[in-house]
């Protein structure tokens, strides 16, 4: 969660949709020993159903990551790289896991279009390490996969190290508002589904997340992959995720 430095914005990353036009600035790096001071801004125009709620909070989630994959610090670490989506995924993993101290320093919103500015600071040995870690293992095999239908596979799901679980899908058709928000459309299969079960195996609660919501750009696009964080409600033992066939 962010601390609140002028607009309260509460709740985790949204890794999600956007279905309007977005802009963005580069990151601002200082550094202090081993500790990097992180800056990055995100401007997006939002539109029906999405709420200005998650508009916020997805510009909040993507100014991370752009602060990440902007700084001097990322560009070199990853300067012999020529696999785009592999620096791509290795910057939302560190934006995901290894950054520290995230602040709101400035957020508007002006109609349909909101910008959030975000301060954040990185241990620049443990950003190393895990850069070069990745870098050397190279793009991930993609697994076999957990369940599939004609719009989504789920990869895998996991929990992840703060205390949520991490579900990573991948496209196989282009997924997007227009495309998918119509009777008979892809709208219900591109949701992702989990459920949660107590220690005797009793379902808790059940979620589901539009995978048509990525955090890579207005759309996704057959072979992109994305990541979703559901929070996991009390007395979790257990969880399944799965697809609408």
């Amino acid at each position: 969660m962010f601390p609140v430095i002028r607009t309260c914005i509460r709740g985790a990353f949204v890794f999600g949709l956007l279905c309007g036009a977005a802009g963005q600035q580069p990151a601002a790096l200082a550094a202090d020993g081993d500790r990097l001071e992180l800056t990055g801004t995100f401007r997006y125009t939002y539109h029906d159903p999405m709420t200005v709620t998650e508009a916020k909070k997805f510009a909040c989630a993507e100014a991370v990551r752009l602060a990440v994959e902007s700084s001097p610090f990322f560009i070199d670490a990853t300067s012999s790289v020529v696999d785009s989506p592999l620096v791509t995924d290795v910057a939302q993993k560190i934006a995901s896991d290894y950054a520290k101290d995230l602040q709101i320093v400035e957020q508007s919103e002006k109609g349909r279009t909101v910008s959030c500015r975000v301060r954040l600071a990185l241990n620049r040995e443990e950003a190393r390490k895990f850069i070069a870690a990745e870098l050397n293992r190279g793009p991930a095999v993609e697994p076999a996969g957990i369940d599939q239908n004609r719009a989504l596979k789920i990869l895998s799901s996991r929990d992840a190290k703060d205390g949520t679980v991490e579900v990573v899908f991948k496209a196989l058709k282009r997924l997007d508002w227009l495309n998918t928000a119509y009777d008979g459309s892809l709208r219900e299969s591109a949701d992702i589904m989990i459920d949660f079960y107590d220690e005797q195996g009793l379902p808790i609660r059940s979620e589901r997340f539009p995978a048509r919501k990525t955090a890579y750009g207005e759309t996704m696009n057959p072979g992109e992959i994305g990541r979703h964080k559901f929070a996991k409600p009390p007395g979790t033992k257990s969880y399944r995720a799965w697809l609408v066939k």
